[in-house]
């Protein structure tokens, strides 16, 4: 029973190297959303910037669920397109939320009244 040596090709190693700087930048956005500079100074800057990194943490997320789990080349080029069109419709609607109406930082405030 002796020690088993996993040999990865090249383009796997790069995958690998790639994933583990997503969870770098992962939990970097992850702790800037918890910041709580949204409530103390609630603004379109903070509102704009707010729809940016939750498209984005959703956009990293959802990208590493496609690639664990679809498989084919073919499969896998429509998966990523349906996730780019739908990371680009939930980034518009932000926007679209964040202009027309009060904006995220306000809809927050507003439910934690409640």
């Amino acid at each position: 029973c002796g020690a088993q040596h996993v040999h990865l090709p090249p383009s796997r190693h790069s995958v690998l190297k790639a994933a583990s700087i997503h969870w770098t930048g992962d939990g970097v956005v992850s702790v800037y959303l918890l910041l709580p500079v949204a409530v103390l100074n609630p603004c379109s800057a903070m509102d704009y910037s707010l729809a940016t990194a939750l498209t984005l943490l959703s956009h990293w997320d959802l990208e590493q669920v496609v690639s664990d789990y679809v498989y084919e080349d073919a499969s896998e080029k429509a998966a990523k397109a349906g996730l780019l069109a739908h990371l680009t419709l939930t980034f518009a609607g932000l926007c679209d939320f964040n202009y027309h109406d009060g904006g995220i930082c306000k809809a927050v405030a507003m439910l934690w009244k409640r």
